[in-house]
């Protein structure tokens, strides 16, 4: 009984942890070096929700999303989009189902994101701030 009580407090630590970990995540909205756009919170929302499609001085804009199973896409919708991951999909259900818009492409991990940010200009991301390098620029954080 002493070995379940243990493991069972052990389980619980590790949870709170992982909680309060995934509490603690910062992420970087990030865009190629070379563009030299300055975006509010606002028109980030409005991007990744489908209703500015170009940037400030007429250039299109390719928003890229995290999967939607990542943490990092979880904390990006609460915080930069102010929605759940579910009412942000209801949404985008919504929107194709009217033919008024397609979600922003999914990939799988910062890596990616990353290296489609530097090989474009018109794209732009997020990542967790821990992952940031010199190939891209952070323009906002959440």
């Amino acid at each position: 009984m002493k070995i379940f009580t243990a493991l069972t407090l052990i389980a619980l630590s590790l949870t709170a942890l992982n909680l309060s970990h995934a509490n603690n995540v910062e992420i970087v909205v990030v865009v190629n070096p070379d563009n030299p756009v300055t975006l509010s919170d606002k028109e980030i929302k409005r991007i990744f929700l489908g209703k500015m499609k170009s940037y400030p001085g007429g250039n299109a804009i390719l928003p890229i999303n995290h999967s939607s199973k990542s943490d990092v896409r979880k904390h990006f919708d609460q915080h930069a989009l102010g929605k759940s991951s579910k009412q942000i999909k209801a949404y985008w259900s919504r929107l194709m189902f009217s033919g008024k818009g397609n979600p922003p492409k999914e990939v799988d991990n910062d890596a990616k994101i990353i290296e489609l940010v530097a090989e474009n200009p018109a794209v732009i991301g997020y990542i967790n701030a821990g992952s940031k390098t010199e190939r891209v620029k952070a323009i906002a954080t959440f």
